[in-house]
């Protein structure tokens, strides 16, 4: 890879930051203005050699999140690349429906390795592309939020911002 593109832009959440493939596919995002800690959650070795300021073509689906129509962030094209197991559970993750959440345990045995419940946790943390692959619908077994790499805050933000209009959470 060579040619990507950021922009942060306002969110109700805070700044919002997304990086982008010359092909429009979200590599990484995240709540904050740092260009570096966007860039840095991309693997080193598919990280873009050039990164620029511009405009991306996600702005309309995360607009359209925070004024209430959560789903079409899920329309987003990303590009994540790990181990087979990481990519299965990147794409499981983008499953979860809104309004949804489930335990690392019930992600693990979604994965089909329910015994695998740390690499469930680690498919979650090492997720670059935050909103678009939806990690913060994963709680810890005891409903509590556990962690979030852009802060508990936003995570329970999110969720709450998921949850209105539905009818039950999973």
């Amino acid at each position: 890879m060579t040619d990507a593109v950021i922009a942060t832009i306002d969110t109700p959440d805070g700044p919002f930051t997304v990086l982008e493939d010359d092909q429009g596919r979200v590599l990484a995002s995240g709540w904050t203005e740092s260009v570096d800690r966007i860039v840095a959650r991309v693997t080193a070795r598919h990280r873009p050699t050039v990164v620029r300021a511009g405009t991306i073509t996600s702005v309309d689906a995360v607009d359209a999140f925070y004024a209430g129509e959560v789903d079409h962030v899920m329309q987003v094209p990303v590009r994540q690349v790990g181990t087979e197991l990481f990519e299965a559970g990147w794409r499981e993750l983008r499953q979860i429906p809104a309004g949804s959440t489930l335990t690392y345990t019930e992600f693990a045995a979604r994965m089909g390795r329910p015994e695998a419940v740390r690499a469930a946790a680690s498919v979650c943390a090492r997720n670059a592309p935050a909103l678009f692959v939806p990690c913060h619908r994963v709680l810890r077994s005891d409903g509590s939020l556990g962690g979030f790499a852009w802060g508990l805050d936003v995570k329970r933000s999110l969720l709450e911002r998921e949850s209105v209009g539905t009818t039950a959470l999973v």
